[in-house]
């Protein structure tokens, strides 16, 4: 049977009467019911603005189906998810080993990561007079390190010539609170920094050593700390960076290329990367035209215990997006899905299915 959970968070406000034909529990066309159906979902800020613009569009194609994402951070969707809360989560970091065990044997069956769009972190700046600014992976990691504190330090100063680095302090903004942004971020750093492998480490939640740090929560509390603190860098999704006019290093990639993030190196990072069956994977050893630190997000779904129409409507929403929802995801600078991975999602999301 499906988990118990608070009546507020209910979803079915109709359920499908079995003399109407409701959709089987091995149906996996996806079709909505006709009665009305309510979905709550939470997780990552790294694609909320896309999310809730699907979820907006797809209002006027199933008027019966209201969508409600709350943008509270990987780490609390995944928390979330796993605890019956909501009906899928959504996350910029795949479940680890223990995360998929303990879904597993909270709801009784496996989830499903299902990727929808590729994303691009940049690192944000605040420095007067700097109008452009590149940084390798290493100087990069010796920053959030607390190994390089000014803003004229040499190894900074050797990547930018020509370029008048002020004499003053470095601010390094973080993330507070468990994020899939930072997996991301702190995956990349453990790719190009033994010392950063080897200390703070890659994941959702790290130590920070960097005395001189500020931390906020979800993307825009990090835009805003990076705003509010003169000299001082940050990690974000790029279309918090792009919305609200923050300046963007340029990375060198594994090919020693200065690449700016953007809609078209955030689909080079992508291109020609190694999917796994589950669909758990990261996006590292980025050379050519493509941006080095950027990754997927993915929305976590059950293959068991929905009731029918929610099974059903929740199905339609998210083929709806991986199909139809491109133009919106170009729009906000996300990369979608080539179509290989589009059509692995899609068998994933055909594993959502209703009680047993």
């Amino acid at each position: 049977m499906k988990p118990s959970r608070p009546t507020t968070l209910l979803i079915v406000l109709a359920l499908v009467a079995a003399a109407c034909g409701g959709a089987s529990n091995d149906d996996s066309s996806g079709s909505p019911s006709s009665e009305p159906v309510e979905l709550l979902g939470a997780g990552a800020s790294f694609p909320a603005p896309l999310y809730q613009e699907w979820i907006g569009a797809y209002r006027q194609v199933e008027p019966g189906v209201s969508i409600n994402y709350q943008s509270i951070g990987s780490g609390g969707g995944i928390e979330q998810f796993i605890g019956q809360q909501t009906d899928f989560g959504a996350s910029d970091a795949f479940l680890t080993d223990e995360e998929l065990a303990d879904a597993t044997a909270a709801r009784g069956c496996e989830p499903v990561h299902i990727p929808t769009v590729f994303g691009a972190v940049a690192v944000a700046y605040n420095v007067e007079g700097v109008d452009s600014l590149t940084l390798s992976g290493p100087v990069l990691a010796d920053i959030f390190l607390g190994k390089i504190t000014r803003w004229n330090d040499p190894a900074i100063a050797a990547l930018n010539p020509g370029v008048v680095m002020p004499d003053a302090d470095i601010v390094v903004a973080h993330r507070s609170d468990g994020s899939g942004t930072t997996s991301i971020f702190t995956t990349y750093l453990s790719s190009v920094s033994d010392d950063w492998k080897n200390g703070p480490g890659a994941g959702k939640q790290v130590e920070w050593p960097a005395p001189n740090s500020v931390g906020g929560e979800k993307n825009d509390g990090v835009t805003a700390q990076i705003q509010q603190n003169p000299g001082s860098v940050g990690y974000v999704e790029l279309s918090y960076a792009i919305e609200t006019g923050i300046p963007v290093a340029k990375m060198l990639n594994e090919d020693g290329n200065a690449v700016e993030p953007t809609l078209e190196s955030t689909a080079a990072a992508a291109d020609g990367i190694a999917i796994p069956d589950d669909l758990r994977f990261n996006i590292l050893g980025v050379g050519g035209d493509g941006y080095p630190i950027a990754g997927a997000t993915w929305l976590l779904a059950w293959t068991c215990g929905y009731d029918e129409a929610e099974a059903a409507a929740l199905k339609a929403w998210i083929t709806w997006a991986l199909e139809d929802g491109d133009d919106l995801a170009r729009e906000l600078l996300y990369s979608p899905l080539p179509d290989s991975l589009q059509a692995k999602a899609l068998a994933k999301v055909a594993l959502i299915d209703a009680e047993r």
